[in-house]
């Protein structure tokens, strides 16, 4: 879970504004990938019915975030780098996908500054993770 957070009252996920919230950010997610030009190459990597990786993410993200952990109750432990061994995750693709993730937390207003930045810190640090190609 992001930043060990233990009061359930106080978690990001609570903090950002709960299901609704992180249902936003995913949508907005992946229409945005699905309409960037920069994000062409990582929209190729994902199949052409977006709603599948839709319901993924947010299914990982309510859990990652320290809300219900859905991911996990229908799949068992992400074993994110794993599940991305299949495709060239590099230093382009890692930004575009944040590019696309920084543009939809934005677009959100969220007002708290701290919980904002620390979400674009942690996203990052993931995304990063998910790197398995040399530069």
């Amino acid at each position: 879970m992001l930043g060990g957070v233990v009061d359930p009252e106080k978690t990001p996920y609570v903090r950002l504004g709960g299901e609704a919230a992180v249902r936003k950010l995913v949508t907005r997610f992946y229409e945005l990938m699905d309409t960037l030009p920069e994000a062409r190459r990582i929209r190729a990597m994902h199949p052409d019915d977006l709603s599948g990786s839709t319901e993924k993410l947010f299914m990982f993200l309510s859990g990652w975030l320290g809300g219900p952990q859905l991911y996990q109750e229908a799949y068992g432990h992400p074993r994110l780098r794993a599940r991305h061994l299949p495709f060239p995750v590099d230093e382009a693709a890692r930004d575009a996908w944040m590019r696309c993730m920084t543009r939809a937390i934005e677009e959100m207003d969220i007002e708290d500054e701290l919980l904002k930045q620390h979400l674009l810190h942690s996203l990052f640090k993931t995304a990063d993770f998910m790197r398995n190609q040399p530069e």
